[in-house]
């Protein structure tokens, strides 16, 4: 078990970079209940979200669960994650800039603490120690609860870590990496084993390799943002294998492809929960059948071999 803030954020973490892009205000607070009805404990955001959308400037996700959380009083049945260093307009991990992004976020999520922040990606133009000072900051001030690193590469993830351990700073206890059963490789040769051996905890984005291993883009086509990118798995030679092993195993339980995929996804070692985001209440039922489904050792064995 995993805690942050107190809370236990195994099962599904609830992604939020739909809100104020594909899912109005409306539909968000709809999927945000039945997420917390559900037992859901962990909603993931950045103030990035989502800049990219014509007639959005950034911070549009963080402000739809910052009126959720003001209007339904669950601040404290959640835990909260946000990043920061990827928006244009609050571009990378320099002392100033986190600093003022988390009182940003604070705003915007209408609360007193982030429960985990992350730097978003890697600033290669910043020293780690600035980066480091600059957080442990927010933690000593009670604005921060714990920090994470996403999209760090094993490398410069080791260094951070070396860091704070060497100047006594908080020190990086999560990540958030690109991992599915078709994107394996990058996690479970290099970040796979610091995770382990520090025991941090492991939210991995992308846990349904964007909804192609839903299973909804074979046959017609589907309206999309993200219908390309997941089309695009059709064109590995693993692509079909997999949602056909997919398919045997969730006919066998009774439960929906998308679950078994996560289901493999929270079973890999140093997996604490893995990210997936849903645009409707529909969608999320079916994404939260993964919490009690249980794959037998043979079909987890089944799913990493087909994969592999």
């Amino acid at each position: 078990m995993t805690t942050i803030s107190g809370i236990d954020v195994t099962g599904l973490c609830l992604g939020g970079n739909v809100f104020g892009w594909t899912v109005d205000r409306e539909g968000a607070f709809a999927v945000l209940d039945a997420y917390l009805e559900a037992g859901g404990t962990m909603i993931d955001t950045a103030d990035a979200y989502l800049w990219r959308k014509p007639g959005n400037s950034g911070g549009e996700s963080e402000a739809i669960i910052g009126e959720w959380l003001a209007s339904r009083g669950v601040r404290d049945q959640v835990v909260i994650a946000t990043k920061v260093g990827s928006w244009p307009t609050r571009p990378g991990l320099s002392a100033a800039n986190i600093t003022a992004a988390a009182e940003d976020s604070l705003r915007r999520l209408q609360t007193d603490r982030i429960d985990l922040y992350y730097a978003h990606k890697d600033d290669p133009d910043t020293v780690q120690e600035e980066t480091l000072d600059a957080f442990d900051a927010l933690v000593k001030a009670g604005k921060v609860v714990q920090i994470g690193a996403s999209n760090f590469t094993p490398e410069r993830l080791r260094s951070a870590l070396e860091i704070s351990e060497r100047d006594g700073l908080t020190a990086y206890t999560a990540v958030q990496p690109h991992y599915n059963l078709m994107d394996r490789n990058a996690f479970e040769a290099g970040l796979q084993p610091i995770v382990t051996a520090n025991e941090m905890a492991c939210f991995p984005y992308y846990g349904l390799a964007m909804g192609f291993l839903t299973g909804k883009y074979r046959g017609q086509p589907v309206e999309s943002v993200r219908a390309q990118g997941a089309q695009a798995y059709l064109d590995d030679p693993r692509g079909p294998a997999v949602l056909a092993v997919l398919d045997e195993i969730a006919a066998g339980h009774g439960v929906p492809v998308a679950a078994v995929a996560l289901a493999w996804l929270a079973a890999q070692p140093g997996v604490t929960a893995p990210i997936a985001s849903a645009r409707t209440v529909e969608q999320l039922k079916e994404l939260m059948a993964m919490r009690t489904l249980q794959l037998t050792s043979d079909e987890l064995r089944l799913l990493t071999h087909v994969s592999d």
